[in-house]
């Protein structure tokens, strides 16, 4: 049997975290987990993390650490048959302590995007606020200007989309983000990647994955025929 595969893409809002995943999870067979889209599950179901979620969500507040990890945990330690790939979490050192309890991870995908392409980028972004589905206006516009492609309602920017709190928004993440870039640095499990096109740091990425889960695939058979 071949041994689990588990891995965490990070990078500042604007990145590509979830084009990436999505080309990573289609080529490899990982299983894409959002931690956004586990947040509206939680919250369209109103479960005990859920209604804690929207309560500091409401209050246009960051979700805590703990909310978080008690949202996500449960849900991968019932992921015992599937290899993941982990979006959007951990984002703080102290969600990244209590994955490593949890579990083993493999890789860790860091994007390194410049400033001023994030800042392009996150300029012309709209998003469906119910689904979170992202649209961007230059390159992966809507069929219907300012409507959603699958329900038809109206699309917003955030308020922390618009150029005046791009700046702070991502100096936040980079401030937060880099405790847990050295840790995952310090275990020798960090890849990152710079460019200013996802469809450039593509292929780099393609490439190391497809060179370490063949290595663990070979590794778990070999176990297994001892």
């Amino acid at each position: 049997m071949s041994r689990l595969f588990r891995a965490v893409i990070m990078g500042p809002p604007g990145s590509g975290k979830g084009t990436i995943s999505e080309r990573i999870a289609r080529s490899f067979g990982l299983q894409h987990l959002s931690s956004g889209d586990f947040l509206r599950e939680n919250i369209a179901a109103n479960t005990e993390a859920g209604v804690l979620a929207k309560t500091y969500i409401k209050k246009g507040l960051l979700v805590p650490d703990h909310v978080m990890t008690r949202l996500l945990l449960p849900r991968l330690e019932e992921m015992t048959r599937h290899s993941w790939l982990l979006d959007g979490f951990p984002r703080t050192l102290a969600q990244a302590e209590a994955l490593n309890s949890a579990c083993e991870l493999d890789v860790v995908i860091s994007l390194n995007i410049p400033l001023e392409t994030l800042k392009e980028r996150l300029s012309h972004r709209w998003i469906h606020p119910s689904s979170g589905r992202v649209y961007n206006m230059c390159f992966n516009p809507p069929r219907v200007q300012g409507l959603d492609d699958i329900s038809g309602e109206p699309l917003i920017q955030q308020e922390d989309d618009k150029p005046e709190a791009l700046v702070a928004r991502l100096r936040h993440y980079k401030d937060v983000a880099k405790p847990v870039i050295d840790l995952y640095k310090a275990k020798g499990i960090l890849h990152t990647f710079s460019d200013t096109d996802t469809d450039r740091i593509w292929p780099n990425i393609s490439s190391l994955l497809s060179t370490k889960i063949t290595a663990d695939r070979s590794d778990a058979q070999r176990a297994s025929t001892h």
